[in-house]
């Protein structure tokens, strides 16, 4: 039987940052989930074109992919899902 750890390239076997304060957080994530209404004040992420996500409001329960190396929030909850 296969392992369901590994969800949409997710390793949720490695784990994960809950964030719900306002300061900078570094690290190296894969997955960014929101568990509230959730402002971001700063967001590095890898190889991410277009316009910056920085500013930008996500809705609870909306989940960004990609490589991100920080993140700071301006309110809201988020857990980082470790690469």
């Amino acid at each position: 039987m296969s392992s369901y750890s590994a969800i949409w390239g997710v390793d949720y076997a490695k784990g994960g940052t809950f964030i719900s304060d306002t300061d900078p957080h570094t690290g190296r994530w894969c997955a960014i989930h929101f568990t509230s209404n959730t402002q971001v004040q700063d967001i590095t992420a890898v190889n991410y074109d277009g316009n910056t996500l920085a500013g930008q409001t996500f809705n609870a329960h909306t989940t960004l992919y990609g490589v991100f190396t920080s993140i700071e929030l301006q309110n809201g909850h988020c857990v980082a899902y470790r690469l």
